[in-house]
């Protein structure tokens, strides 16, 4: 009697986002199994990463797909489809484009926990501006073509799919005409007792994320700069530079902080903007909800399935800026007037952090691998 033998995959280990936590976490379900990627950053990463056996395709190729990874996408479906995963009896993929397409062997179990399907092939905001460039469209649109096919084939391979909203199960069943189970991602808890003091006087609001083009900082900072709100940006990327640029005085962008500094931010906040169309989930405004921390976000994708708007926050849908500054005011006006419970938002988000991630998912796996290895004859513990 034996244990299976387990094997992660993930995209790229190139920073520590929502994706990568939950490698992290399910590193933690089963901490014996290797993790294969296509590109490796270790200083990215905790130790839960990086005491891992962490498996390329070596070292020149993990540096050229560094190097040119926007260039190179078409190129990936080998990479993944060349990782050499027979030795393994369960194989759990995470996936935004490339992981879900490893291959298996029939008497291998193959879950794939599916973030989203790749947003640059369905036409979602991504964070590459290069592809609406007149002289890189025609190719592409010719590579994008060749991925589309090769994506809902390598949506079929996995066994079981998971995922992190009821959003993204809607866009699994679109694209790959395939069902998923919701196991909703893991949640950083709150722990006031951590929490140290920042030096912001006036009253502020706050936002958290990616420095991309797509998140829409832009618009939240020409809003602050006209309305002279305080706002206060916490995230890394290749956007900063720019973004510090546009700031005005009364709008602050950090990078670099620690998680305990973004808490005490999150606590002394007024409340939380979230400006992205079409966020595959949003684990960030389940973090202000357990902060009690109303939120103003765009009315899509998943923030719908978190608030509970005029009881943990409001939506706005004009993404002009004289529409957002309209919708802005009115949430101010409502912060203003108290009109927001600290301990009714805190409350709606219950059902995001009373569940263990870890426990659901293990438990959905395990579940799947008796089934499987009841039906192929196998006898394991």
């Amino acid at each position: 009697m034996k244990s299976p033998k387990v094997a992660i995959v993930h995209d790229y280990l190139v920073a520590r986002g929502g994706a990568e936590k939950v490698v992290e976490a399910i590193s933690e379900i089963f901490p014996q199994a290797p993790v294969y990627t296509g590109i490796y950053k270790s200083h990215a990463f905790t130790p839960t990463i990086t005491s891992k056996q962490v498996i390329t395709h070596g070292q020149p190729a993990n540096f050229i797909l560094n190097a040119l990874p926007k260039h190179l996408t078409f190129l990936m479906p080998a990479l993944f489809e060349n990782f050499d995963l027979h030795e393994y009896d369960i194989v759990i993929s995470s996936s935004s484009s490339y992981a879900k397409g490893v291959l298996t062997k029939p008497g291998q179990l193959h879950i794939s926990y599916m973030h989203t399907p790749p947003r640059f092939l369905y036409k979602y905001s991504v964070e590459s501006t290069q592809r609406d460039k007149w002289y890189y469209k025609p190719a592409v649109s010719y590579v994008d073509n060749y991925l589309r096919i090769w994506d809902y084939l390598a949506a079929q391979r996995p066994d079981f799919i998971v995922t992190n909203s009821e959003n993204v199960r809607e866009r699994i069943r679109k694209f790959y005409r395939r069902d998923a189970r919701v196991i909703y991602p893991p949640i950083d808890k709150v722990d006031p007792k951590q929490e140290q003091k920042d030096n912001l006087s006036n009253p502020y609001y706050l936002a958290v994320g990616r420095l991309s083009q797509y998140k829409n900082f832009d618009l939240l900072i020409n809003a602050f700069n006209l309305t002279g709100l305080s706002l206060v940006i916490v995230g890394n990327g290749k956007e900063f530079s720019r973004l510090k640029r546009l700031a005005k005085s009364n709008v602050k962008i950090m990078q670099g902080i620690t998680d305990n500094h973004k808490h005490t931010l999150w606590e002394n906040s007024l409340g939380f903007i979230f400006p992205v169309v079409d966020e595959d989930f949003g684990i960030v405004v389940i973090e202000s909800l357990l902060h009690g921390k109303p939120v103003l976000a765009h009315k899509s994708g998943g923030p719908l399935e978190i608030i509970d708007e005029g009881v943990s926050g409001l939506f706005f849908e004009d993404v002009s800026l004289e529409g957002f500054i309209s919708k802005l005011k009115e949430f101010d006006q409502m912060i203003g007037e108290k009109k927001f419970d600290s301990g009714h938002i805190k409350k709606s988000a219950e059902r995001f952090t009373n569940r263990d991630f870890k426990k659901e998912f293990e438990k959905f796996v395990f579940e799947k691998w008796e089934q499987h290895a009841r039906a192929s004859g196998n006898n394991y513990n």
